[in-house]
């Protein structure tokens, strides 16, 4: 689209109305978006259309439409989190991440639509409604950041930006067939992004780029990633583009008590088998020391802040959706964290991050699942099945390392399967060359 719009063969303008009308065209269908900003997209589409016969210093993504996850603020618009609590709220500035896209040229057409709170991995919520999978509306597009999957795998939206504190990109990413990157905490910034993430939180959680290519992912990153003072754990590490030269990658199929859908088996091992072909030294890896890390995960995610939850929507609780209580009510069943919990759990979790970073000295990129099922019936995974599905993810969100979710095409069922490329921290680079040599292949 960018080499199209540059080489004036399609205009900005013509650029976003084609995706208005699909979004016409599938919205009903998918109910991904919670807000379609057609008058606002077109003005811009317009005025970025002269701007081609005036200028030939044209910002990156001139003229590219792109969409956003309802948790990052866009000014004078409402961040609602598919809550009735935020009903009235209205943000004041751009997030971050909407700030450079729109520095880069990019077009805003809309908000895509999450779980309450963003807190299930489906997306269902009282204000919007459900979205269904692009393939089979009976089936969930995932959470938190499923409508931004099922909008850009819908070709609504050719990317944009999701958020993952547990596999929130990665798996709605698999589900629906496209890319999705979880970078590093604090590598794109979450300033702008509700919930707000300035607590042990934000160990987990992350906003980042989705798209149907590596290659475009890639680009995305490119355009939001970097530092800010306003993310509490953003760091001046230089963004790198030029990847290091990893040969090494490590096959881990995931916990063994988790039973492996053989369709995502079969496609990480064919994967793996593509890499040795390209030339990559691969080797089955199994990880030591992560017997704690789904409690731990579970403890962060939703043991924390399932009290703080509670109080927010004490005494209105049937405004509160079944997307944001089923796993509050889970973790409250368990005992309210202490003070001297917390700080032991910190330790446990920062000696485990340690010990597995020794571990990926040798093979600092792994090939594993991004879950451990593809895209199920509505509401029809939960309890420890849920947990125990999406622990290749969320094991990755507890140790703070960059994830890579790939699509490898379908299983035998017809519903899409993705991988995962996990790297060490601050390491997208490889992971998104890596993943781009196979996309090539």
């Amino acid at each position: 689209m960018i080499k199209a719009v540059r080489d004036r063969k399609i205009s900005p303008l013509e650029l976003i109305d084609a995706h208005l009308a699909q979004i016409e065209k599938e919205q009903p269908r998918i109910n991904a978006f919670v807000a379609i900003y057609r008058e606002s997209a077109r003005q811009q589409a317009k005025q970025a259309t002269d701007a081609l016969t005036a200028t030939s210093d044209l910002p990156r993504l001139h003229g590219i439409p792109v969409t956003i996850k309802d948790s990052f603020d866009i000014a004078g618009e409402p961040t609602l989190c598919g809550s009735r609590f935020r009903i009235g709220h209205v943000a004041r500035t751009d997030s971050t991440a909407v700030a450079r896209l729109r520095a880069a040229g990019a077009i805003i057409l809309g908000k895509t639509n999450t779980p309450e709170f963003l807190n299930n991995y489906e997306t269902d919520n009282f204000i919007t409604g459900r979205t269904n999978h692009p393939l089979d509306p009976r089936r969930t597009a995932g959470g938190s950041s499923g409508g931004e999957a099922a909008a850009i795998a819908s070709y609504c939206s050719p990317g944009g930006m999701g958020s993952d504190g547990g596999g929130s990109i990665r798996v709605p990413a698999h589900y629906c067939g496209i890319a999705g990157l979880k970078p590093t905490p604090g590598r794109i910034s979450a300033a702008g992004h509700f919930p707000e993430i300035a607590h042990p939180g934000g160990l987990l959680g992350i906003g980042g780029p989705m798209a149907r290519t590596v290659e475009d992912v890639s680009l995305l990153y490119s355009v939001v990633a970097g530092h800010d003072w306003r993310d509490p754990f953003s760091a001046p590490v230089p963004v790198s583009h030029s990847a290091k030269n990893i040969r090494a990658i490590g096959v881990w199929f995931g916990f063994e008590d988790v039973p492996l859908d053989p369709d995502i088996r079969s496609a990480i091992e064919r994967t793996a088998e593509e890499f040795r072909r390209a030339g990559y030294q691969v080797e089955p890896f199994q990880p030591k020391g992560l017997e704690q890390a789904r409690e731990l995960w579970w403890f962060f995610f939703e043991g924390i802040f399932a009290p703080f939850t509670r109080e927010v929507i004490r005494g209105r609780e049937h405004d509160a959706h079944w997307s944001s209580t089923d796993l509050m009510y889970e973790a409250l069943e368990g005992p309210e964290p202490s003070g001297s919990e917390i700080v032991r759990n910190l330790i446990a979790r920062d000696q485990m991050r340690a010990r597995m970073l020794e571990q990926m000295e040798e093979y600092p990129i792994l090939l594993a699942p991004v879950c451990t099922v593809t895209a199920p019936l509505h509401h029809t995974l939960r309890g420890p099945e849920l947990h125990a599905a999406m622990s290749p993810s969320s094991t990755f969100n507890l140790l703070g390392m960059p994830g890579l979710a790939v699509p490898r095409g379908k299983s035998t069922t017809g519903m899409p399967i993705g991988v995962q490329l996990v790297g060490r921290p601050w390491d997208e680079q490889p992971l998104l060359t890596t993943a781009m040599r196979l996309e090539r292949e």
